[in-house]
């Protein structure tokens, strides 16, 4: 049995805590923290980017962890667990699942993400997130050996910027086509959109920006009331 079926990944909320090095709450400490709010919160796992936060969450938190790297690489798009190296970096701390850039995008070092999955699965005994940003890619990921295919993507590569986004088509196609859980991921801003997200087929998802980006959720806030402030001064000049 697919072992994050099997315990390794509980059903339902899955919180992304990351911080940009523009943002504010990056920094010593913060990320964990963040993680175990969502902890206490309720949540049931966590995606975690970079060495450092990966070992201060694993230090005060329980939940099962799913690790990620983000690194460019000039003359490629995927930036997400996109080579070997972070692999090797990520198994130094030992999330219990590691998240890759599973689209068909050319990456440093291997032809294809069936070669990359290949490659992981062949050194380490480790689950693979593959983020995806199309059923296609999907597809091959499980065929590949994914343990676990996410929506991360889509509406991100050229060939999906137009998707919708939460993209639920893309989460009932892949529910109904691969045979592993499918993890929602990316614009997921309201319960009601997790919500649907699960009833279209998701074994989990992932929220981000919409509980741990203080500077994102101000910023709907803002625009909001500043376009019922807009309007109703346009409405009282007339008057």
């Amino acid at each position: 049995m697919n072992r994050v079926y099997n315990g390794i990944l509980k059903r339902g909320l899955i919180v992304s805590c990351q911080a940009d090095n523009c943002e504010a709450l990056i920094g010593v400490g913060i990320m964990a923290r963040m993680a175990l709010a969502a902890e206490l919160g309720g949540a049931g796992g966590l995606r975690v980017e970079g060495i450092t936060d990966l070992q201060e969450v694993r230090a005060l938190c329980k939940l099962p962890i799913i690790g990620i790297i983000k690194k460019e690489y000039p003359g490629f798009e995927p930036y997400i667990t996109a080579t070997m190296q972070e692999i090797d970096d990520l198994m130094q701390v030992k999330p219990d699942i590691i998240a890759i850039d599973a689209t068909f995008r050319a990456r440093p070092g291997f032809d294809s993400p069936r070669s990359y999955i290949a490659a992981i699965k062949n050194k380490y005994d480790i689950e693979i997130m593959a983020d995806v940003s199309n059923l296609e890619e999907g597809i091959h990921a499980w065929e590949a050996g994914a343990d676990v295919v996410a929506t991360t993507l889509s509406s991100y590569t050229p060939y999906t910027a137009e998707r919708e986004k939460p993209d639920i088509e893309l989460i009932r196609a892949l529910s109904e086509k691969v045979d592993v859980p499918v993890i929602a991921e990316g614009n997921i801003v309201t319960p009601e959109l997790a919500l649907a997200c699960l009833e279209a087929g998701a074994y989990a998802i992932v929220v981000g920006g919409a509980i741990t980006r203080p500077d994102l959720i101000s910023r709907r806030f803002v625009d909001t009331i500043g376009g019922a402030i807009r309007t109703e001064r346009r409405e009282n000049s007339y008057g």
